[in-house]
């Protein structure tokens, strides 16, 4: 056979054909395990070996080399020509796929980005990720390379021009942060992928942080675009979910990233173990939901108006094989659904209730999901300023977070009965339009005064929680919304605010925070001193609070607590996103990894129950008995 110079893919290529009855790619993969397990010893003398054979060849062919008089191009100009040639694919759509081991792969042709924190990076041996940096890194290069590297909060450091890269994540993470980093895991890949045909993203890091690592990733890589240098993705985005082997559409035309993980056990030491079947498919489910999050939020709503959301509803009851349950127009004013009519009337597409519904044998729990969807927001008749309406098609993002966890949790197993209830309207401007001083009366019977119609969304949520109780008969019911700009001064950029009934509840919420990536703050809820922000002489309560310096964020939940009734026994919360559903200009998917994790333990996925928040006491209980 023709001789390799690199010891390692030579080593690759001879022992391959032991493994004649597998396909090419395993026995390339147990390949690099026999390397892997083979002394320093052992390598040192096939590495001779190797050299040894190499000479020999060189040596033969020296006189046929010195008749050719062509002059070879230096070594450095072919490769800058050969990243400049892998650059030229950057207006495809990408593809994530999860790989359960490190792939071979050389750097050359296969860019690859190796993230984690410092104290684990300095925990691998070059033995680890040789398979990913040869025949281009050395041991000694990847050596000083990981001493290099001084986060502050992040740092990285090229090993192979800009197509091998070591980044080192931030050094502390606070209480009210992500053990996983999981937002700077996301801007270093944005930052530093290349967009090529096919590259690689490998991440070091704990098993217990592998999910919200993964889903970290995911965030980086939005569906949706309409430049026209991006045809490809543009004419298939609403076909896609752009993740593993579920796509419909070419997947010759699209960049893929392989998602690899090196993980760091409880003793300090690489686990070599594979990820299992199960872990796969779980990331994968996940990935398809982030993404079909983040493009609904991403698109126009002359692309995503309540006609295109329950096509995107009856598409994904198509891959779950579940019908969804529509009421829309006119029907909702006959069956008392006032706050999604009243919202949605003066639209040119009818505003409706959509509903899907999971129900397995043997379910003990009836969840339902809740969501948001005004498709457009102009404000209504109290009409937004020229500068606060554009991005108003965001909100319509709490219900397509439901949409893509609800996708995800059926795939990974829901063991319990879920509802997914999507209440879709377009607060639009025109001669039915709800003016200041109706009045409503909402599918809870209770009567609403308007003072703001830009107070739309606590309207329709406040129809779907009570439907959720009084027709699904739901013993826990959670709804998301982008419902106030207050939440952002409140919570910040990258928590949500979480209000709920339920202090066992709202300390799980914050664990899954946590443990997804999608961060959470708790918000005060006390609706004997705030809930007379809505006092009404005329009707049961207005829809907007009249000091708006009182806990705007816990007020606007509390209104749609009331539908439910305080004395409600069931599990309520009410999780507002308002700011964390996007990052700049692009949405971030908010929403589906929080709700998997949460619920994890209503799975039969092994990864989500791994990290689903335990049962443990509220703190404040504790303190109060002690």
């Amino acid at each position: 056979m023709t001789p390799y110079v690199n010891a390692f893919f030579s080593y690759l290529i001879e022992n391959q054909h032991q493994f004649p009855d597998i396909p090419k790619e395993e026995a390339l993969r147990q390949a690099a395990r026999n390397w892997n397990d083979l002394s320093s010893m052992e390598k040192r003398t096939y590495r001779t070996k190797i050299e040894n054979r190499s000479e020999s060849k060189k040596h033969n062919c020296s006189n046929r080399r010195h008749r050719r008089k062509m002059e070879k191009p230096k070594p450095t100009i072919f490769r800058l020509k050969r990243f400049c040639n892998l650059k030229a694919t950057n207006a495809m759509a990408t593809d994530v796929k999860f790989n359960e081991t490190l792939s071979c792969s050389d750097p050359q042709s296969h860019p690859v980005l190796i993230i984690g924190q410092l104290r684990h990076l300095n925990l691998l041996k070059f033995s680890h990720l040789e398979s990913k940096l040869s025949p281009r890194v050395s041991e000694e290069t990847f050596s000083h390379a990981v001493a290099c590297l001084h986060p502050a909060p992040t740092d990285k450091v090229s090993l192979y021009l800009d197509t091998a890269t070591l980044a080192a994540l931030p050094l502390k993470a606070s209480r009210h942060n992500t053990a996983s980093r999981a937002h700077a895991i996301t801007r270093l890949v944005k930052n530093h992928v290349l967009n090529v045909a096919e590259e690689s993203v490998v991440l070091v890091c704990e098993r217990e942080n592998l999910f919200a690592s993964a889903c970290a990733v995911v965030r980086a890589f939005p569906l949706y675009s309409r430049k026209t240098g991006n045809l490809h993705a543009a004419a298939t985005v609403k076909q896609e979910f752009g993740c593993g082997d579920d796509g419909d559409g070419n997947k010759d035309a699209r960049n893929v990233v392989n998602v690899e993980f090196l993980l760091i056990n409880k003793e300090g030491g690489v686990g070599c173990e594979p990820l299992t079947a199960d872990e796969i498919k779980c990331l994968n489910e996940t990935a398809r939901g982030i993404r079909l999050t983040a493009r609904i939020v991403d698109m126009p709503c002359n692309e995503m108006n309540v006609d295109h959301f329950i096509e995107a509803v009856e598409e994904v009851g198509r891959k779950l094989c579940l019908q969804p349950q529509v009421i829309r127009g006119e029907e909702l004013k006959q069956r008392g659904f006032g706050g999604i009519y009243g919202v949605g009337k003066a639209a040119a597409v009818p505003p409706a209730l959509v509903v899907l519904s999971h129900l397995p044998k043997g379910a003990q729990d009836t969840i339902a999901l809740v969501g948001k969807g005004i498709v457009y927001d102009t404000g209504g008749l109290s009409i937004k300023a020229k500068t606060g309406m554009p991005g108003m098609k965001r909100d319509c993002g709490g219900a397509a977070a439901i949409l893509g966890a609800f996708y995800a949790a059926v795939k990974c197993g829901f063991k319990d009965n879920l509802h997914a209830v999507f209440c879709l309207a377009e607060n639009s401007v025109g001669p039915n339009a709800t003016r200041p001083d109706d009045i409503h009366t909402l599918y809870s019977g209770r009567t609403v005064e308007i003072n703001n119609t830009d107070a739309e969304g606590r309207l329709v949520l406040a129809d779907g929680v009570c439907f959720a109780n009084k027709d699904l008969k739901a013993n826990i019911i959670l709804d998301m919304a982008t419902l106030t700009g207050a939440q952002g001064v409140a919570t910040g950029k990258y928590h949500g605010a979480v209000l709920t009934n339920s202090e066992t509840w709202e300390e799980k919420s914050l664990q899954a925070g946590r443990k997804s990536g999608d961060l959470l703050a708790p918000i005060i809820y006390c609706p004997e001193l705030h809930f007379s922000e809505f006092a009404s002489a005329i009707a049961d309560m207005k829809n907007s609070v009249a000091d708006r310096q009182n806990a705007q964020s816990s007020c606007a939940g509390l209104f749609i607590a009331a539908h439910l009734g305080f004395d409600y026994p069931g599990i309520w919360m009410h999780v507002d996103m308002a700011t964390p559903v996007h990052c700049g200009e692009r949405a971030t998917g908010y929403g589906v990894a929080l709700l998997l994790t949460l619920f994890g333990g209503h799975t039969n996925s092994k990864l989500l129950q791994s990290i689903a928040p335990s049962d443990e006491e509220p703190p404040s209980k504790r303190l109060c008995r002690d």
